[in-house]
Formats: C-alpha cells, structure tokens, sequence
C-alpha cells in the first residue's frame, strides 16, 4: 500500500465542528490554497497578547454559564473565557449548571441578575424555554450573548458561533482534495436525509467545487446516509467500498459516521483514506500519516477560542463597542478583527470564530482526553 503524503497547514490562529450538540457555522482566516484549513496553535500558546487591541474589561463583572457540569468541551470553552476576562481585567464568574437543561439555566441566570453581573454568555439547552429569563437579565441592564448554541433573536445581542456553513464545506472539499491528490472519486457519508446543517455544509461543497476549476479532478460517486446509527453508519461504508471500486476519500461530516467509516477502513486495511468531522476522544486510535490508520486528519471546533472569542464578545457588549446589530466590528485580542453578520434565517447576528479545527497525528493526543 503505497505511503500518503499528507499536507498539513499550520497557523497561529489560537491567539482560534457531541457531539450533534455542536452547532455549525466561520472564519477569520481563510482555508489555505490546495490544503486543508488552518491549524490553530496548541491551547497553551493562545494566551492573549496583553497588548492587543481589545477593549479592556475594567471592573465589570462577566459570567459564562455552560450547558452542565462535568462536559470537558464546556470546561474548555469556560478556560478560554475566564483567560481573556483575567487578563483584561475584569472579573469573570463561570458556572456550571447541575444538569443540560433549560431550568438548571434559568436557576443559574436569576442568580446572576441578582448579583448584578455585567453580562453573560450562554451556551443554551434549549433555544426557547430561556426566553423570559434572558429577557428579564437583558431588562436589568445585562448584555446577553450566546455561544456554541443559540436562542432565539430577541433573547441575545448576538450568536458566537464556532464555524459557518461556507468554512466547514471548504475545509471538507479541500481536505478531500488534498487527500485525493487532486482528482479521483470520493464519496460522502452524511448522517440523515433531513439532517439540515449536513445537508449545508454538504451543498456548500458542492458549490465550492462546482464553481472552481481547481476541483475538475474530483468525482462525488455518492451521498450514503448513515441516519447517525453507528451499524447503519458500518453498512453504508461496506457498500460504498464494495460499489466504487476506485474510490479514493470518504467524507464524513457528522461524528457517528466518521467513527464508523474509520474502524471499518481500519479493520480491512483498506487503501481509501477518511476525513471529515470527528470528536478526537472517539478518533484517536484511527488517525494517523502512515498506512495503518484510516483517517490523515478531520476537523471540529476548538472549544477554547470559542470560549475566547464569548469573552471579547461580551467585553465589547458591555462597553458599547457594539450593539448586536449586522455590521458592527470590534477587535478580538489577537484573534483578530471580527464582524458581525446576519444569520441565514433572519434570526438577528453571529459571530463566526474561524474556520473547522484540525485535528492530525501532531496534536490528536493532547486532545482526545478533552472531549
């Protein structure tokens, strides 16, 4: 079996995708040229630069509520949060509600209006039941963003989210791309028919090769539907690699299919090569850059910057640099410039953090006890 040759792009983003629990959509820097999107640095270079051009946080208080206890993903984003908050100056109040539902959320928030807090950012359990108390918080004068997942429009200022439709469906396509050397069938194996963030980040491949040339090389023999059943999952990978004979890549964007592509790749020795979007505690065993491992690398969120990315959010709340509204900008540290943008149903602005992380052979292991 002949060795490949994998190309992987390195970049500082961190200075910057369960786990259907993580939501999809952005990026501050842009899928590099033929190769997989942008790595962010290890967690402990992402420290941010005390003299970024960020707002400071003076002495307001700022609180993260996460979806429960005991979630490392949430505990990630709350690192990357209080870390910003420290080192701005503020002073930062992180709480972990006892169990992942709306009313432990809404016990937590009427403690944080009594207290006074400045703001808060939430990652919600539920996009409706937290209404009446985000409003009552935003009533007392408490600016409200969410991330990882949303609310409804007029409960937030605005949506912090990890990854938009476009930057998924690029780092995909051209991570099947690179994989392929550029030409050669690839398949995709999806999680539902109706799934409907699969089905965008899907489109958005398509269009992405459809419309440059660069992708003339590339053959989608197939969507196979896994329905995100782990056996389902087994026998559509089984199919595909007995129907294409000459398929190269499958990509599988949804974490229950790409763990069941990459036992069954792994388990035959199989020649076709697997990515997509995958939770590095299931993955860790199957990633690797020689023969005996069935997936170079795949991608998801890096829940640290996220957790960041809230913070300079609610700084900027709170000092008025923006508003929520569509358009407005603000400097995020050094992560960088951020606008805000519309959401694609109408439902108020986001906030995108960057393009999908990669996990690969070089950080897979640091990673695969987080989450």
């Amino acid at each position: 079996m002949k060795k490949r040759v994998i190309s992987i792009v390195l970049s500082a983003v961190m200075a910057a995708a369960l786990l259907a629990g993580c939501a999809s959509t952005g990026s501050s820097a842009p899928a590099a040229e033929s190769a997989p999107a942008e790595e962010a640095a290890p967690a402990e270079e992402a420290a941010p630069s005390e003299e970024a051009a960020a707002p400071e946080a003076g002495a307001a208080t700022y609180a993260l509520i996460t979806k429960s206890a005991g979630n490392p993903y949430n505990e990630k984003e709350a690192e990357g949060f209080q870390e910003v908050i420290d080192a701005m100056g503020g002073t930062c109040i992180i709480q972990h509600p006892e169990a992942a539902t709306a009313d432990a959320q809404i016990a937590v928030i009427q403690s944080l209006i009594s207290q006074g807090v400045s703001s808060i950012a939430i990652a919600a359990n539920d996009a409706n039941a937290l209404s009446a108390a985000l409003q009552e918080a935003a009533d007392a004068g408490i600016k409200i963003c969410t991330l990882d997942s949303d609310v409804v429009a007029d409960s937030r200022a605005t949506f912090c989210n990890q990854a938009g439709v476009q930057e998924v469906g690029q780092a995909l396509i051209d991570a099947v791309y690179d994989l392929t050397g550029g030409e050669g069938q690839y398949a995709i194996l999806s999680a539902t028919s109706q799934a409907t963030n699969q089905n965008a980040w899907i489109d958005s491949m398509k269009a992405i090769s459809e419309g440059d040339a660069k992708y003339a090389g590339l053959e989608l023999v197939e969507v196979a539907y896994g329905d995100d059943e782990p056996q389902k999952s087994t026998d559509q990978t089984q199919a595909l690699l007995q129907k294409y004979p000459d398929l190269k890549v499958i990509c599988a964007p949804t974490t229950v299919g790409i763990a069941a592509a990459a036992k069954v790749l792994q388990d035959q020795g199989s020649s076709v090569v697997l990515t997509g979007l995958g939770l590095p505690s299931e993955m860790a065993e199957y990633i690797g850059a020689d023969d005996a491992h069935s997936c170079p690398y795949m991608f998801l969120w890096n829940p640290i910057d996220l957790g960041r990315l809230a913070a300079y959010t609610s700084i900027a709340l709170v000092n008025g640099d923006i508003t929520g509204a569509v358009g407005d900008s603000f400097t995020a540290g050094d992560m960088g410039d951020y606008t805000l943008t519309g959401l694609a149903d109408g439902s108020g602005s986001e906030i995108i953090l960057g393009p999908p992380f990669q996990f690969n052979p070089e950080n897979i292991d640091e990673w695969k006890s987080v989450y």
